[in-house]
């Protein structure tokens, strides 16, 4: 016998039935949804590398979860644009040009608005892919790729309003957008440039946007006495400075260094050189690594900075944990 519908779910039981609906779709996509879902990601792969575009349409609900789609799609590295069904009988089908490939949205798949463009997305389009919860529906009919985003119920208490069956949808769409740039070989770097506003893209920054260069960096020679040490390691404010030598980098003496330095020798603490004081063995990176790369290897040392090298050596930067406080954050 059915399940009745109930309208006193308690808020627990709403969302286990959308966790539901999303453990019946993984079991599909491991299944039977499988092939299909890879036909969808080489028909999106293929229409982008021939230039071609991505148009997400759906109504309503479905509309919305397709405009959040297209988003996706679009911050890894595949455009993406949303057309609304019923502009898009009223001119705005325009947008469609020869060779784009349209995602259309429809949970009963006999969407009116959208069924209306069927004749044009098969003429002008390069593909159809669907995602809907009727695989004999219209729509599902007439699709290159099909993709089942049925559920059992809604988390409803009538079993009506779309909730389970837009959560199916939208994980799916995620899943496509990431199958599709893991496919063309989408990287943090690519990442990066589409993010650089917000705290996102303070963590996707390059090193060398944050560190500290020029006149900011503490320098010292390798025989400076230590109280000249110490004159510019408060200078600067770091709590370090580097040792160099015709620019290039020997090692680096901390605000630690210093105290083990006095713990070590007391009295004469004092009259020793930088050379003999400081770590010839510092942390260093390039300063075209993720600001990310950088907070996570000071996490892991437990160390304060970075000294930023080029591939010779050669000093152009320093990176505090201040300059990355926020990043663990996000």
């Amino acid at each position: 016998m059915a399940t009745q519908p109930s309208s006193s779910l308690s808020p627990s039981e709403l969302v286990r039935i959308e966790a539901e609906a999303l453990q019946a779709l993984a079991a599909r996509l491991d299944g039977p949804m499988q092939s299909a879902f890879a036909r969808a990601v080489d028909l999106v792969v293929a229409c982008t590398r021939s230039r071609g575009r991505i148009l997400l349409t759906g109504m309503g609900k479905s509309g919305i979860i397709a405009q959040k789609i297209a988003a996706t799609l679009t911050s890894t590295g595949t455009p993406a644009h949303f057309l609304h069904p019923a502009e898009a009988v009223h001119g705005d089908l325009g947008a469609l040009m020869h060779g784009d490939l349209v995602l259309a949205l429809s949970a009963s798949g006999e969407t009116e608005e959208i069924l209306r463009l069927l004749p044009t997305l098969k003429r002008k389009g390069d593909a159809l892919i669907s995602f809907t919860c009727q695989t004999a529906s219209t729509l599902a009919n007439a699709s290159d790729v099909a993709l089942d985003c049925s559920v059992a119920r809604e988390a409803c208490g009538l079993n009506l309003a779309p909730t389970a069956s837009t959560t199916a949808m939208l994980a799916l769409g995620d899943a496509l957008a990431i199958a599709v740039s893991l496919r063309k070989g989408f990287q943090a770097d690519d990442f990066a440039e589409l993010h650089p506003g917000g705290k996102l893209g303070r963590q996707l920054a390059r090193v060398r946007d944050l560190m500290h260069t020029g006149d900011a960096i503490p320098v010292v020679a390798p025989d400076a006495a230590m109280i000249d040490v110490i004159y510019e390691m408060s200078r600067k404010k770091l709590g370090m400075t580097t040792v160099q030598h015709d620019g290039k980098l020997l090692g680096v003496l901390s605000d630690g260094d210093l105290r083990r330095l006095l713990e070590q020798y007391r009295g004469s603490a004092l009259e020793h050189s930088a050379r003999e004081a400081m770590n010839a063995l510092p942390v260093t990176l390039s300063a075209d690594e993720l600001a990310a790369r950088g907070l996570a290897i000071l996490e892991e040392r437990r160390i304060t900075f970075l000294v930023i090298t080029d591939a010779a050596q050669r000093v152009e930067g320093i990176l505090h944990l201040h300059d990355l406080w926020g990043l663990e954050m996000i």
